[in-house]
């Protein structure tokens, strides 16, 4: 919400119609930029419940990183892969355990996106199973990395780190030069991947919940 001209309780209440018509649950995102600059502590005081603190992080020289970090060989018995967007939202919604329609909703936002996704998986060879995947998402000199998940039973083993070094490399020969992305502030095995690739944070931003969503 920007600062606008109406009240506070006002802007709630249109949000919370609009809101309603699409059967969501009221919810608002606060980062360093909202306005008015004192939403945050407005919403705390009226109830609002913060959630998902997350951590926006950045590698601010792309290209030395990927000088710098020799590609690791896939596991043995794997296959690095390319998926169209169809069969990368199902990948990833198969290793969460989402429902089938979030898995194709991800599909429309993946089509409909003006910046194009580029979506990889390392594949096991014998039974095609993903055992990790993740995305880049190019615009000029940036690159977002997005949706790193490694399949349950399989972590631990440095597929993460694996995956990610050659996502950036990707990203590094295509021409971009500085990435970023965004984890969890509790996801603690994320974030030491994170910090063992040069990434270090820019900024967080949580989510607050309306009092009768929460």
């Amino acid at each position: 919400m920007a600062a606008g001209r109406l009240p506070l309780a006002q802007k709630l209440a249109c949000a919370a119609a609009l809101f309603a018509e699409a059967d969501l649950p009221l919810i608002a995102r606060i980062t360093r930029f909202t306005q008015p600059p004192e939403l945050d502590g407005q919403l705390a005081a009226l109830g609002w419940t913060a959630v998902d603190t997350t951590l926006v992080q950045v590698l601010a020289d792309l290209n030395l990183a990927a000088r710098a970090t020799a590609l690791a060989p896939l596991p043995a018995g794997t296959k690095w892969a390319l998926l169209a967007a169809a069969e990368y939202a199902e990948a990833v919604g198969e290793l969460r355990g989402s429902p089938a329609a979030q898995r194709q909703a991800h599909v429309q936002r993946l089509l409909a996106s003006p910046v194009p996704y580029q979506g990889y998986v390392i594949r096991r060879v014998s039974d095609s199973c993903v055992l990790a995947c993740g995305q880049l998402a190019r615009e000029g000199d940036l690159v977002g990395i997005y949706d790193v998940y490694t399949r349950e039973g399989q972590r631990g083993q440095g597929l993460a780190q694996t995956l990610c070094e050659r996502l950036l490399a990707q990203s590094a020969s295509d021409g971009a030069a500085v990435a970023y992305l965004q984890v969890e502030s509790t996801n603690a095995s994320a974030l030491r991947v994170y910090q063992r690739l040069g990434f270090v944070d820019g900024y967080t931003y949580h989510y607050r919940e309306a009092p009768d969503t929460a």
